[in-house]
């Protein structure tokens, strides 16, 4: 973090009693989800509690919902969501894959932006659920002199559980502070064409890598409940419209491509096909021997990426006759996808900054 001492001073004409004010900067915080601190049962059980509390999540009724979650779900959840992140964990780092991830990511648009901007902005990241807190994140640029903050949940679509829920914490941090700083919010990014270049350079080098091309590529996004897009939520299209731009920048066919969803939770029907049942239906109805997933709607591999598709649905589409299963990673902080999220940053700083 940026050292605001050094540059803090004292306004001009003021008593020499006045506190010092540090220099003005931009602050960028990105977000994402959030990761629980460890794969042991107290951590997971906090983490899981934060994030299937959030009513954003699960809207059922508190009265209904409460007793279930701590009486039935926390007391059995936390082994088994503990054992899947478990089986990905970076060891190395002592940290989930999306902390990892999410770290590089922001150490590479750091250096994009004060290669361009210098000492100007700053540039940090938070979790929505865990750490590092959303309102410690905040605080910090507040008292390295933010007097401007961009906050950028790293999703590239738009969702009520996603985007709505992150930016919520984030106007709750600002209730805290006295001095509030100018912010602004990104607007979803599912169309941008640095991005859908991003994507497609992607599943052109994996691609390239196969001895054998795959039927057809998977493009399983995560589920909501149908109930959110009959009730507004746009995040049905926008997945819809990233998988058509997709197609039409590798040139392909609609028999190539497809969309599904996935990590169904509860009773209630969700956005379907379900991919856990769509690969499975390829392989045994359509004869798809072959296929590839991409996850666009994940900037970076996570527990619902590396555990779920990896091996619960590569697991159900080869118990149903397929044969080669190609999980083709997010984007992370491949290059193509800093310089997307670097242009979508400035082009939601305009006029903030030369």
């Amino acid at each position: 973090m940026l050292d605001a001492t050094k540059t803090a001073q004292r306004p001009t004409h003021a008593p020499t009693d006045h506190p010092k004010i540090p220099a003005e900067r931009v602050g960028i915080l990105l977000a994402n989800l959030g990761t629980p601190d460890h794969y042991s049962y107290w951590p997971m059980r906090r983490y899981l509690n934060e994030f299937l509390s959030d009513r954003r999540v699960i809207d059922y009724s508190p009265w209904l919902w409460q007793p279930l979650l701590q009486l039935i779900i926390l007391t059995k959840r936390p082994f088994s969501s503990g054992e899947a992140y478990k089986s990905i964990w970076n060891e190395d780092q002592g940290e989930s894959p999306l902390m990892t991830i999410t770290k590089d990511q922001t150490a590479k648009i750091t250096k994009t932006m004060q290669d361009r901007y210098g000492d100007q902005v700053m540039v940090d990241f938070c979790m929505r659920y865990g750490n590092p807190s959303t309102k410690s994140k905040v605080r910090e640029m507040v008292e390295a002199g933010c007097r401007k903050i961009l906050f950028f949940p790293l999703y590239p679509h738009y969702a009520g559980a996603t985007s709505a829920t992150a930016n919520d914490q984030f106007f709750r941090a600002l209730m805290d502070e006295k001095w509030q700083p100018t912010v602004r919010t990104v607007d979803p990014y599912y169309q941008h064409p640095l991005y859908i270049e991003a994507l497609a350079q992607s599943i052109e080098r994996a691609y390239a890598k196969l001895e054998t091309r795959p039927d057809i590529l998977v493009c399983s996004y995560h589920g909501v409940p149908k109930r959110y897009l009959m009730e507004g939520d746009p995040y049905h299209c926008q997945c819809q419209k990233t998988t058509r731009l997709l197609k039409e920048r590798l040139g392909w066919e609609d028999t190539e491509i497809t969309t599904t969803f996935q990590s169904k939770f509860g009773p209630e029907e969700w956005l379907k096909p379900y991919t856990v049942e769509e690969v499975a239906r390829l392989a045994e109805e359509d004869g798809k021997k072959n296929i590839a997933v991409c996850a666009p709607a994940f900037s970076a591999d996570c527990i619902e990426t590396l555990e779920e598709i990896n091996e619960e649905i590569k697991e159900s589409f080869e118990e149903a006759g397929g044969e080669h299963f190609t999980y083709i990673p997010c984007l992370n902080d491949d290059d193509a996808h800093i310089a997307a999220l670097s242009a979508v940053i400035e082009e939601n700083m305009n006029g903030w900054l030369d």
